[in-house]
């Protein structure tokens, strides 16, 4: 009777091994997960837009300091003090998030390190950016932002083990095409009277910005899986705030080393819609930069740089068209060309991630089927 029960038994423990050992995604389940990445992109898209419009507007209206809209896009990092404290708490992470945390709030000498790269790297991107939106229609600066794509590509695979797939190639190969096009037609571009040599200084400023931003964004998620190693709310948070504080610092070197800050009460007297309008253009400025930087790095943290950069190329078709009615820039052969080849890339991209998605369903469908298998075979033997 010993000897009859024990394979049974054994089968039995096998079958309970093989039932929990079975591969499962916990993002299917996790719904919070989806709140907090669905919360991320909101974030993104509606700071993103509403940020470039109001600095269009800044410039547009008389504004001409670039070291005030790198400043802008930094200065609102004060904003995360009161999450950072509340996050800090870790009983009030938990219940939301449901993540354990034993992390300290003091930080650490290898973090600062990390954020001090950062945010001497990000002030160099917000200048050159200032630079591309000054000298460019915010179309054309919109459309040469979906370069961000491409770049980000190449760091991905390089530093985050991304897969260089066909589509991906696709993707990139269709955004430099569409820039290209949009490099070709600076001849004969003449929106808002700009000189072709500041059209050209704002192209490769741009340019050069979207692949600083795409590097940067590839080196937070390195950060994040290999050195920082939290997973909380509140690391997103410390990622944002200082290197957000190192920059806005930079920033305030850089206006005074530049002598810009000379001319800011004349810029604001001379502003188009009066000194309360030019503030109030800063201060949301700050504002909706900080929104859209929480989305941003929110979603490398949950998900990748990819697909941060993915949801952020969807602004560059919404950010245009709304250009277009606002600023009366021009749209014309060239450039909507341009714009369907980076809609054709984006899509490519988006067609990739959608077969990702579904590879772990297989397996996990597969593995399913094969503890099936062994279940039967073990009751057989029973």
């Amino acid at each position: 009777m010993e000897i009859d029960h024990e394979p049974q038994l054994q089968s039995s423990d096998n079958t309970n091994i093989n039932m929990t050992q079975q591969p499962q995604d916990p993002r299917i389940k996790d719904y919070g997960w989806w709140f907090r990445v669905a919360l991320y992109i909101i974030f993104l898209l509606a700071g993103q837009s509403f940020s470039l419009l109001l600095e269009r507007l800044y410039y547009d209206k008389g504004g001409n300091s670039k070291w005030m809209i790198s400043f802008v896009q930094s200065c609102g990092f004060p904003l995360l003090l009161p999450l950072i404290c509340y996050f800090k708490s870790k009983e009030n992470f938990k219940n939301i998030f449901n993540i354990n945390d034993d992390s300290s709030s003091i930080i650490k000498p290898k973090n600062f390190s990390i954020y001090l790269g950062f945010g001497i790297l990000l002030e160099g991107v917000f200048l050159m950016y200032s630079y591309g939106l000054q000298y460019l229609p915010l179309s054309t600066f919109s459309l040469i932002c979906s370069t961000e794509l491409g770049f980000n590509a190449l760091f991905s695979f390089f530093l985050n083990s991304q897969k260089f797939t066909a589509l991906i190639f696709n993707s990139v190969f269709l955004l430099t095409i569409s820039t290209s096009l949009l490099a070709v037609d600076s001849i004969s571009e003449d929106s808002m009277d700009i000189h072709r040599e500041n059209y050209i200084l704002g192209f490769v400023f741009t340019l050069c910005a979207c692949a600083t931003f795409s590097l940067y964004l590839s080196l937070v998620q390195f950060s994040f899986e290999k050195v920082i190693k939290r997973e909380t709310f509140d690391a997103v948070l410390d990622m944002q705030f200082y290197p957000s504080f190192i920059a806005t610092c930079a920033c305030v070197v850089g206006l005074f080393v530049s002598g810009e800050w000379k001319i800011l009460e004349k810029e604001m007297k001379e502003f188009a819609n009066g000194k309360m309008s030019y503030i109030v253009t800063l201060v949301c400025c700050a504002v909706t930069w900080q929104v859209c930087y929480i989305g941003m790095l929110g979603l490398v943290f949950e998900v990748s740089s990819l697909f941060a950069n993915i949801i952020g190329s969807l602004v560059l078709p919404l950010v245009s068209t709304l250009a277009v009615l606002f600023f009366h820039d021009k749209i014309d052969g060239v450039k909507s060309m341009a714009l369907i080849l980076a809609i054709w890339g984006f899509l490519s991209y988006i067609y990739q991630n959608y077969l990702d998605d579904k590879k772990p369903k297989e397996v996990k469908s597969l593995c399913l089927g094969v503890s099936k298998g062994e279940v039967e075979i073990s009751f057989e033997l029973s």
